[in-house]
């Protein structure tokens, strides 16, 4: 019989898809890691597994423990299936703009949830960076585990993600793209990549409000990049040391509007019912088109599921509301 021993090793061996309609102007072959196929539906699981693997093996993370983290939903997912397994609790900080549904999944796996505003600086004590750090140090027995700056989350994917493209495409990758939040996606795969063909170029995602593109072409962290952004997922107004610009060949900015209207085509046009990030991620690529040839193979990272985003992007009143569709 087949089957596994809990719903944790059903994470990571997630498929690559072949786009087809959006990219039918494209040189290249596109292949989309579709990472919806984990069981928390997101790229997420994977890190947050190691994450806690990790903290349990050096201590950190004890018996009984209360796990505790700002997410914008996905990372608190992975981390609330792999506490249930594992019996510890969680509570979770999120930013207001995400979505309700966001809120009420991690509610729904038994995670305590706190909400915090978004329109605040990083340092401001009312932040979600802020609060979950003090709710680490207040809550007796528990864990912070900080997925910017924790070294687990780029070393999930490079032991995972990268090796699965890597065997998935036979080594024929030439480019990989995804969308830049904590950084640990792109840092993982791109380094094991990078390690077994240094030509392969790495492009990450980044959202108007954020700083990334900035930083990395200038050296410059410019406080005048940050503004509020409605983009899920990606971007950043701080530099997470999971991310290592060293490994990034370039970015290239989405806006709003386009990342919600690709959302919704990816579901219209290829039936990748698929969340923010990813519309983000396929018309970025879609804006390096003069960067691919007909011998490329390309894979971009899908990284959620629509229903995180069903009043949202694809509520066609929210749409209109945004300004986005007429």
């Amino acid at each position: 019989m087949e089957y596994a021993e809990n719903i944790l090793e059903t994470i990571g061996n997630t498929p690559l898809v072949k786009l087809n309609k959006l990219t039918a102007d494209l040189p290249c072959l596109v292949l989309s890691k579709y990472e919806t196929f984990n069981p928390g539906n997101s790229v997420k699981d994977r890190m947050a597994l190691t994450m806690i693997e990790d903290a349990e093996a050096d201590g950190r993370l004890k018996p009984g423990g209360t796990i505790i983290e700002g997410t914008s939903g996905n990372t608190g997912m992975g981390l609330a299936l792999a506490a249930i397994v594992k019996g510890y609790k969680c509570i979770f900080v999120m930013a207001d703009k995400q979505s309700k549904e966001k809120v009420d999944i991690l509610r729904a796996v038994g995670a305590e949830v706190v909400v915090c505003p978004t329109n605040v600086e990083p340092t401001d004590p009312r932040s979600y960076y802020s609060v979950s750090k003090r709710l680490g140090e207040e809550t007796p027995n528990a864990w912070y585990v900080n997925q910017y700056d924790n070294p687990s989350n780029t070393k999930a994917h490079y032991q995972s993600t990268g090796p699965e493209i890597w065997k998935q495409t036979d080594g024929k990758i030439t480019h990989f793209v995804v969308g830049v939040g904590t950084g640990g996606t792109i840092s993982g795969v791109g380094k094991y990549l990078k390690e077994q063909n240094p030509d392969i170029k790495v492009w990450g995602i980044d959202t108007y409000g954020s700083v990334f593109k900035k930083y990395h072409e200038t050296g410059i962290f410019d406080e005048n990049e940050i503004y509020p952004y409605v983009t899920e997922g990606i971007g950043e107004d701080i530099l997470p040391k999971n991310v290592d610009f060293s490994i990034i060949d370039g970015f290239t900015k989405v806006t709003d509007k386009d990342a919600a209207i690709y959302t919704q085509k990816l579901a219209k046009e290829e039936g990748m019912f698929l969340g923010n990030s990813a519309g983000a991620a396929i018309k970025g690529l879609l804006q390096l088109k003069e960067h691919f040839t007909k011998d490329d193979v390309v894979v971009v990272l899908f990284h959620d599921h629509g229903s995180r985003y069903v009043g949202k992007m694809f509520n066609n009143e929210w749409m209109e509301k945004m300004g986005y569709v007429e």
